[in-house]
């Protein structure tokens, strides 16, 4: 089966403010399943790039690039924005990082401070904000806090399938 694009995928935000934690706990998890995977990879295996396209590496460096998105919609959140930040749909960053010059184990734990970070701004959002609604610039539907951290926690698994993948190839 063929998996659906990113790009074209369709969201309904329709999860009760009260299940954040349960959200959290998603975003929480993506820093031990990363380790999972990639805990004996050989530098090879870590930086090959079927069909020219991103690496496990790459991937991974991706979700880092990411959190500082994911942080300031946050922000936008707090400051009460009509319009949430927009995402740079080129991924510039990730193409001009070189990523595969890293260890997945730097990227990693790079990426588990901002998540870290990222989590906390979650917990310290008030009942209030929790509820405020912005407009998701791609998307183009009002979206709330539970909504941005339902949306990362399918970007990570999204990104996280993509890596299983390349595995597949490379077995």
């Amino acid at each position: 089966m063929q998996r659906t694009k990113w790009v074209d995928r369709i969201f309904t935000f329709d999860l009760p403010p009260g299940w954040i934690p349960d959200v959290l706990e998603r975003l929480r998890g993506t820093v031990p399943r990363l380790n999972a995977i990639t805990i004996n990879l050989s530098d090879a295996v870590a930086s090959f790039k079927p069909q020219n396209k991103w690496s496990i590496r790459e991937h991974i460096g991706h979700l880092l690039d990411l959190e500082d998105l994911h942080s300031g919609r946050i922000d936008d959140f707090i400051s009460r924005k009509e319009i949430l930040r927009a995402a740079d749909m080129s991924n510039a960053k990730t193409y001009q990082s070189n990523h595969n010059e890293k260890t997945c184990a730097e990227l990693i734990e790079a990426f588990a401070q901002k998540r870290n970070h990222l989590i906390s701004c979650f917990v310290n959002l008030d009942d209030e904000t929790q509820l405020i609604k912005s407009l998701h610039p791609r998307l183009q539907v009002p979206v709330r806090p539970i909504d941005i951290a339902y949306f990362t926690a399918e970007h990570d698994d999204h990104h996280l399938a993509d890596i299983r993948e390349i595995l597949e190839l490379k077995c």
